[in-house]
């Protein structure tokens, strides 16, 4: 009979081409050539800018100067040192966006005011007391011992004390307005900074973009001091603007404030993009905001190292940016893929000093004479470390020194424009040779051949990276090519050569040896099968079935454990405790699924039997049947058959979820959690009974309740009635007055961890101490739990949270019960957080007009960004709450 084509082996190298084609935009193939990419730049050859160099804001300096973020007059001061020293163009990555107002400088201007109103030259007594109750103020404001409010502070209480204004002498009453005066420069740290940068005259600060695609027309336009930065010279042919090749879009910008903005030499944004995998390789040198483009950091830095001004930036749309003779090549969207220098020897690619060795002079201000001096954070905690090519955590400020290098020496990596057709032609080869050459050649020639051309792609690739700065993406043509030379040769040998092999293949050692191999990988159906080959059957080939057959009990496979030992027994039924094994099996293979659809935990599935009950347990509970699934393991009806109660048991698959190294930690964390939730004794908190584990999976056994969750009634076409939603949230607020006394955070109040009874109108708040389980942990599937729409500002900064996070959190489940809209939304987490950290939320009365005007009241409040300005206990919000609910009645 003969073969179909599909049997061919040049239609499997076909199939296996497409399949290879489609999935090529997959992350999987997309990181693999971002990893070929990062071992080309690794294995490049090429010296930094000797003009570049950084002072970095490490953990020495924070530990001496001070607590982060420094006051402004420290910046002013490393600023003048290198004004001094020399240096050409100063690079400050920190962003200036919000004025730094010292919490001296009201009590000095009340002491202003009070002076100028004051009748200090008649020296009344009174006035006298006042002022010095003034000058108290300060001193008790200033907690910082070397603040210049308490310098100034001291020698007014000094002077108050020894001077003579009760005999009106003027010249006391001058000096007292002279220290007024000084006391008020000193604490206009904003000034010294703008007045440092206006003198230096080389300062480039940093602003941030808010990316996305734009509609319409900005809501505020940037103020003169950016737009004075934007690019003059922009053109493109006309294939590159009919194929969009156009800068990333921004939506807004964020700029430094107007006092520092104005002084600045230059503005740079300070946007970074990141790859598929999380790492950065290439920089935006240019942003296009609505109609206008916008330089880079690293790009204004290079312009005024160069001494070329704005109007002499050319930029070609869709091909790169020329600066006077250098001209940067770029990807269509004027994207650098950045070279990242290698360190040397052990020392780092650039001259890195401590900003406290240099404002102590540890460092002379002389060394950085007429270089490029790059400001920014590289202490632990400040900023956001940055995957790059040659580091898996390198500080932002770094790779701005990468950035501005790369500019200088044009040391940069090109995608040329004809890669696309090169890539192109290269795979067409690569699937010629696996549909029309490598089924015609014996196995040994095609291992050679197909070796050399993947040796040959792979060198082309890096000698291209190392030899030219060329990037030509070949990862998919060598996949294919190994891919489908194992696949090809696979099939070769099961379909054409198992009849030569076949006689090896089953003898008794072979078969003995795979077996083994098999049940060492846990696929222990292919290992019966292989044992089942060996012959004879001996006492050595009955043992090791007995253990591949408590294999499978172990996994609660009964069904196929029996199979094994009814196999054991046609050679020997009386083997060790076989007969036994047997009738226990087939007990067990009359067991039914519990609820019928089979409800599965971290040690297998969990059986009930049909007639004779054997309900499994979970340590001293019997499990019912399966209530539901969560996020991280399913919650089963139970009963302790002691006191015949009836219990939820919430089960967590942890050996599944969590790394090894940190699963004993979790467990720890998980126990302690547990115990610390069910010692609160609330009436509208969910009471805990017990907690254990079995089979590494953990489990909480929880008072059961009626009803369901509150997720369904924050659906706009199924809300709560009002009075109703208000009953809950305080009721709600009540339960984390409770638990805040007893200092235990929830950290994750959302509607989904709130059970209602609507017959009783009993409300339960569930999930205690779950989220913290996890607190600074990631989970296997990239999971850290708690919701982060319910969550406050500072909890998705990382910082410390303490129970006025959760309120909160009740204030945003409260703005959704009540309008069916969450107040913070974004595409991306990344806007999401962004929105929950700066922006106000909407006005509820706007989404719906029948709230009653104390709603909008209750919700700012509790939405609050800044944790001092919000509800500081549950139970003031509970108060607030019921009122407004007493004048919906009224």
């Amino acid at each position: 009979m003969r073969k179909g084509f599909w049997t061919a082996d040049w239609f499997a190298g076909l199939i296996i081409t497409i399949v290879l084609l489609v999935a090529g935009q997959t992350a999987l193939l997309q990181s693999l050539e971002r990893a070929a990419y990062d071992w080309g730049v690794r294995l490049s050859s090429s010296r930094p800018s000797e003009n570049v160099a950084v002072i970095a804001i490490d953990n020495e300096s924070i530990a001496n100067i001070g607590r982060w973020p420094w006051s402004r007059d420290v910046h002013a001061g490393m600023i003048s040192k290198l004004k001094q020293g020399g240096a050409k163009v100063v690079g400050n990555t920190v962003f200036f966006l919000e004025p730094q107002i010292d919490p001296g400088l009201q009590y000095i201007e009340a002491l202003a005011e009070f002076y100028a109103g004051s009748s200090l030259y008649s020296a009344a007594s009174g006035e006298i007391g006042l002022l010095r109750g003034l000058v108290d103020e300060v001193v008790a404001a200033s907690t910082d011992q070397s603040s210049p409010a308490l310098q100034a502070a001291e020698q007014l209480r000094e002077f108050v004390e020894q001077s003579r204004l009760t005999q009106s002498l003027p010249n006391e009453s001058a000096e007292l307005a002279g220290y007024l005066v000084e006391a008020a420069e000193a604490l206009n740290t904003d000034a010294k900074l703008a007045a440092a940068i206006e003198h230096a005259a080389n300062v480039v600060l940093a602003m941030p973009f808010v990316l996305g695609e734009p509609r319409g027309n900005p809501d505020n336009p940037l103020p003169e001091y950016v737009t004075r930065n934007a690019l003059l010279q922009v053109e493109g042919s006309a294939e590159a603007i009919e194929a969009g090749n156009f800068p990333i879009p921004s939506i807004a910008a964020i700029p430094p404030i107007p006092e520092l903005g104005e002084p600045a030499a230059a503005i740079g944004h300070l946007n970074a993009t990141v790859d598929i995998d999380g790492g950065i390789r290439s920089e935006p040198l240019v942003i296009r905001h609505y109609d206008t483009y916008y330089p880079s950091l690293s790009l204004q830095i290079a312009a005024r190292s160069l001494n070329v001004s704005l109007d002499q930036v050319k930029v070609s749309l869709g091909d790169g940016v020329r600066l006077k003779d250098l001209y940067i090549r770029t990807d269509p969207f004027l994207q650098m893929q950045t070279y990242f220098y290698r360190d040397r020897d052990g020392n780092p690619a650039f001259d890195v000093d401590s900003f406290f060795d240099v404002q102590e002079g540890k460092i002379p201000a002389e060394k950085y004479r007429d270089k490029i001096v790059l400001i920014g954070a590289t202490a632990t905690g400040v900023g956001t470390p940055q995957v790059t090519p040659v580091s898996p955590a390198m500080a932002p400020v770094l790779t701005l020194a990468h950035s501005v290098s790369s500019i200088l020496n044009e040391d940069f990596f090109v995608s040329p424009r004809w890669s696309g057709w090169a890539e192109a032609g290269v795979l067409a080869i690569i699937a010629l040779y696996l549909i029309l050459l490598l089924p015609r050649m014996r196995a040994g020639l095609a291992f050679i051949v197909s070796a050399a051309v993947l040796i040959a792609i792979i060198g082309a690739h890096l000698g291209l990276m190392t030899g030219e700065r060329m990037w030509l993406q070949l990862m998919l043509p060598a996949t294919l090519l190994l891919v489908g030379h194992i696949l090809l040769t696979t099939k070769r040998f099961l379909m054409t050569e198992r009849g030569k092999l076949k006689s090896d293949a089953d003898s008794a050692e072979s078969n003995r040896m795979l077996g083994l191999a098999y049940q060492g990988k846990g696929d222990l159906d292919a290992a019966f099968a292989s044992f089942r080959k060996v012959k004879p059957m001996d006492e050595s080939v009955m043992d090791l079935l007995y253990n591949l057959a408590l294999d499978y009990e172990r996994k609660r496979q009964h069904n196929k454990a029996g199979s094994v030992y009814q196999h054991m027994a046609e050679f020997d039924p009386n083997f060790r405790d076989l007969k036994q094994r047997v009738a226990r099996s087939r007990k067990l293979e009359e067991t039914v699924m519990l609820g019928g659809a089979g409800a599965t935990t971290a040690g297998g599935t969990l059986l009930l039997d049909g007639d004779d009950i054997q309900k499994p347990m979970l340590g001293r509970y019997q499990v019912e049947k399966e209530l539901g699934k969560g996020a991280m393991g399913v919650v089963y009806l139970g009963r302790d058959p002691k006191i015949n109660r009836v219990v939820a048991i919430k089960t967590m698959a942890l050996s599944q979820e969590f790394e090894e190294d940190e699963l004993d930690e979790v467990k720890e964390r998980f126990f302690r959690e547990a115990e610390t939730a069910g010692r609160l004794n609330h009436p509208n908190i969910v009471t805990i009974f017990d907690a254990g584990e079995e089979h590494d999976l953990a489990y909480i056994a929880m008072e059961f309740l009626k009803g369901k969750d509150l997720a369904p009634y924050t659906k706009p076409d199924n809300l709560l009635p009002l009075a109703k939603v208000m009953e809950i949230v305080a009721l709600a607020a009540d339960a984390l007055t409770y638990a805040h006394s007893q200092n235990v955070v929830h950290r994750d109040i959302k509607p989904a961890n709130i059970m209602y009874e609507e017959d009783s109108g009993s409300v339960k708040l569930t999930d205690f101490g779950i989220a913290r389980i996890t607190d600074s942990s990631k989970t296997k599937t990239g999971m850290v739990l708690g919701t982060p729409s319910y969550m406050s500002p500072e909890q998705l900064s990382g910082k410390k949270v303490d129970g006025r996070s959760d309120l909160f959190s009740l204030g945003v489940m409260l703005f959704q019960l009540a309008s069916g809209e969450l107040p913070f939304k974004g595409d991306s987490m990344a806007t999401l957080m962004f929105k929950i950290a700066n922006e106000e939320h909407p006005d509820v009365t706007s989404l719906r007009s029948d709230l009653p005007p104390c709603m909008k009241i209750i919700l700012d409040k509790a939405l609050k960004k800044v944790v001092e300005e919000r509800y500081q206990n549950g139970a003031d919000m509970a108060r607030d709450v019921r009122a407004c609910m007493a004048s919906l009645s009224s």
